[in-house]
């Protein structure tokens, strides 16, 4: 959902900037952009964090094969302190960035753009807490927005494969128990994956930017800021297909729910089977979610009875 927010909003503010010259919404794009797009990078960071410590738990729990479903309000409440916790560290975005006017001596164009440089107006505490986190905001992205989530995950998987490989010797689990455990497994190093080869770029030219911008033109810098936008974009364009082609029951869910849609969910009895075995289908399929223990279904009632 956050992907979507940033392709919906953010995409056509840039896209709007680079063709006009001009920004949309003025100072508040130059404000609001740059705050979704490192709460962006904060929600999937925490998210994949998140994600490690589930498959670390379901790998060293001592009957994982039995743990209940987790309740959906627990659900939500680690996705809000996610997200709460991603827009709070965002929010010296809003005050490090502002609006700036540029008129070129060649052709005496106006070009609106947006500069890191902290408001004067602010009191002084706030200026000096900005002005602080304007000098350390290379390594902090490089710190906590890239490699946080790239050695969790990969710290993760490895204590998760030591302990499957002496489970393995043992053998303490079932064959689809461990192909689901190494289904979701995939899915989390390949959002990984997707995260790590998006941010990379954006972190070299911010360490290069750091030492090197005073023999760079400001057409440079520009550059490399659209270029690293972009490659934002992708990410948030890329995760949500990667994410629903390896979670199968995410994506059969999905299906589901455009099925329905586009059908009109009409009442017709051949569509309410449809629909009842789809629901069936997605209810034995997203157990691997949860690490639910594989029950043996209900025996088939026969027809015409009351139920």
């Amino acid at each position: 959902f956050w992907d979507f927010l940033i392709l919906f909003f953010c995409l056509p503010v840039v896209i709007f900037n680079e063709i006009t010259k001009k920004r949309l919404l003025g100072d508040v794009s130059c404000r609001i952009v740059p705050f979704m797009e490192v709460s962006s990078l904060g929600v999937t960071t925490f998210s994949l964090c998140a994600l490690g410590i589930d498959r670390f738990h379901a790998a060293t729990s001592p009957q994982a094969s039995a743990r209940p479903i987790e309740q959906c309000q627990s659900i939500i409440a680690k996705l809000a302190v996610i997200w709460v916790g991603s827009m709070i560290l965002s929010v010296p975005e809003i005050l490090l960035w502002q609006l700036a006017q540029d008129t070129s001596p060649v052709s005496g164009v106006v070009t609106e753009y947006c500069t890191m440089k902290p408001s004067s107006n602010l009191p002084e505490s706030v200026y000096s807490l900005v002005l602080t986190y304007q000098n350390a905001r290379m390594w902090w992205y490089f710190g906590c927005y890239f490699c946080l989530p790239i050695l969790f995950t990969v710290s993760c998987q490895l204590v998760t494969r030591r302990i499957r490989g002496t489970e393995k010797k043992t053998e303490c689990r079932g064959t689809k128990h461990s192909q689901c455990e190494s289904h979701l497994n995939c899915t989390i190093i390949g959002l990984t994956i997707i995260y790590g080869l998006c941010t990379t770029p954006e972190n070299v030219c911010n360490i290069v930017v750091a030492y090197m911008s005073p023999d760079m033109s400001k057409q440079t810098l520009d550059l490399l800021n659209l270029i690293n936008q972009f490659f934002l974009f992708f990410k948030c364009s890329v995760t949500p297909v990667l994410l629903l082609c390896l979670c199968r029951p995410l994506g059969q869910a999905f299906m589901d729910c455009c099925c329905c849609c586009c059908e009109g969910c009409s009442p017709d009895t051949a569509s309410s089977e449809g629909s009842a075995d789809s629901k069936l289908k997605t209810e034995m399929s997203s157990s691997i979610f949860f690490d639910k223990p594989r029950e043996s279904p209900p025996p088939l009632l026969a027809l015409g009875t009351p139920c």
